[in-house]
């Protein structure tokens, strides 16, 4: 906890400071509008982005993850909070504090509990299907906003502002860093410059309303913002307690997903370790400080941070800078941003949600992996037609259901010997020479439960192919465990095979499975041997190539 603190150089300020300031520029527009998607007041956006980033840098592990309001984390929070309250009602704003504190304290309980693990319970696939499907979600919630009414009644003033907005927006990150570059700055400085494009379009989009009158021909503005720092925040609705939970724990799963793929990418350019368990404390302890601050749920960013770490972030003293920055912005007088229209806090929305879209992951998968490329697109249409909370449900009963299903269908080689030499190879992918009387098979998996009798099939499938075969040996080099299920599966075909004149032999045997084998009866019931090599055991039961 803040060895970072303690091992601080003064070479490191110059870039902290950088970052934090360009971060807090980046956070006031995003901020806002992630508050908008959770159906909150645009302020609490800023609330949000104040006192979790400075808790996470207490208790966190990695140096450049910027911590705040996430687009998908907003979206998952305003879908579990519409049905209890009125989107931006008191209550609603209680519950999203509450549901922040639910998630924080699961956060926190993992992380006691060394429960970093949880992050490999979903694959690649079905992240990126999972945030397909929610990025999809708030793009069409951000629709109606973006035109000033609902399709096909646009307002025409607020159409061609937030079409305008995008397409700048698109121009800035195509042309902005070149054009930066082209002016003399550096490649660095040049890309964090294009970054800051939806501030320079928030400003902008405050002037014409200033001085262009555009809220006066219709166009809806974010209205009024209090300043002042938010207050403890203790306010909670017992009735909600239990119905949060669920929501509460979907939503802290997404949130140590999403911060550890942030934070690993950066971890991986700065060569740095990053504790998840340490990580799930940090979070926990961030969304707990939202709580009391009266945020909502929060979140590592990826683009955020990828900012943060281009600006020249060194330590988490960038993100204390930028909290501290924006608790200035909410001090000094806030009327300016009661004037952002909000077909531009539309167009900022969309053009970065849009960045999350991935079908390059599809494309992957689906040359690779067809099951993996049919879980992400089950789970983007779980998220679009069951809601975020099932398409998380889905993406993860998905990822354990591939799992379970491959390993019930383990590989399954035989083998025979290379000419010339004591190596033996698949005979379906080498010149090699089976035995007529002795059957080499290699289990490629684990043998438990889920696929014991599939592999007892395909044995007695093999030896019908075999009929000459009198010893059945199994190479066991790539089995890593025999559960007990399994170990009576063995038994029983070891029994079975007795009676029809084959003996059961093992060859490469794994030395913790060999351990767990001694324990039991097996090997005194086998009716063959134990052999350390596939060689050893041809050359003993006196095989000879075809």
């Amino acid at each position: 906890m803040l060895l970072w603190l303690r091992q601080y150089r003064r070479s490191l300020l110059a870039g902290d400071i950088t970052a934090g300031i360009v971060v807090a520029m980046m956070m006031v527009p995003q901020g806002m509008a992630y508050a908008l998607v959770a159906g909150l007041p645009p302020v609490v956006g800023i609330y949000a982005s104040i006192l979790p980033p400075v808790l996470y840098a207490v208790f966190g592990s990695s140096m450049t993850q910027s911590v705040g309001p996430m687009a998908i984390v907003s979206l998952m929070t305003g879908a579990a909070l519409a049905p209890l309250a009125d989107p931006g009602s008191t209550l609603y704003i209680v519950l999203a504090a509450q549901l922040a504190f639910i998630s924080g304290v699961i956060l926190l309980l993992c992380g006691v509990l060394r429960l970093g693990f949880m992050a490999n319970f979903l694959s690649r696939p079905v992240i990126s299907g999972f945030s397909n499907g929610a990025s999809i979600l708030i793009i069409w919630g951000q629709v109606t906003p973006l035109m000033g009414a609902t399709w096909p009644h646009w307002h025409l003033p607020s159409l061609l502002l937030g079409l305008s907005s995008l397409l700048l927006l698109w121009l800035a990150k195509r042309y902005l860093s070149h054009l930066l570059q082209a002016c003399g700055l550096s490649k660095t400085a040049a890309d964090v410059g294009a970054r800051l494009a939806p501030m320079l379009l928030v400003i902008s989009g405050i002037v014409l309303v200033t001085w262009g009158g555009m809220d006066r021909m219709g166009v809806q503005v974010t209205g009024h913002v209090p300043s002042g720092l938010p207050g403890l925040n203790l306010a909670t609705s017992g009735a909600h307690w239990r119905t949060l939970l669920s929501p509460g724990l979907l939503i802290a799963f997404i949130i140590f997903l999403m911060s550890m793929s942030a934070a690993q990418t950066l971890a991986q350019k700065r060569g740095e370790k990053l504790h998840t368990n340490r990580e799930l404390l940090g979070l926990g302890a961030a969304n707990a400080a939202s709580a009391l601050s009266g945020g909502f749920p929060v979140t590592g960013s990826i683009s955020r941070s990828a900012v943060n770490f281009q600006a020249g972030a060194n330590t988490p003293l960038a993100s204390i800078i930028t909290a501290a920055l924006l608790a200035l912005a909410l001090v000094a007088p806030t009327g300016w941003l009661a004037l952002l229209p909000l077909p531009v806090l539309a167009a900022t929305i969309i053009f970065a949600v849009a960045n999350l879209l991935d079908w390059g992951t599809l494309k992957m998968a689906w040359r690779y992996d067809r099951s993996d490329a049919v879980a992400l697109l089950a789970t983007t249409v779980g998220v679009l037609v069951l809601g975020v909370e099932a398409g998380v449900v889905i993406g993860v009963l998905l990822s354990m259901g591939t799992l379970i299903w491959r390993a019930s269908r383990p590989h399954i080689a035989v083998l025979g010997r290379i000419p010339n030499s004591e190596h033996f190879r698949n005979i379906e992918r080498y010149e090699a020479h089976t035995l007529p009387d002795i059957l080499l098979l290699r289990i490629d998996a684990g043998l438990f439960f889920g696929n014991v009798e599939a592999v007892t099939e395909r044995i007695e499938e093999e030896l019908r192919g075999h009929p000459s075969a009198r010893h059945l040996v199994l190479v066991l080099s790539a089995v890593n465990q025999i559960d007990s299920t399994a170990l009576m599966g063995l038994l029983e075909l070891n029994a079975t095979l007795a009676k029809r004149g084959i003996t059961l032999n093992l060859a490469e045997v794994k030395g913790p499975v060999m351990d767990r084998l001694r324990q039991s009866n097996f090997l005194k019931q086998m009716s063959g041997k134990l052999y350390l090599s596939t060689a050893l055991a041809t050359a003993d039961l006196g095989g000879r190539p075809t």
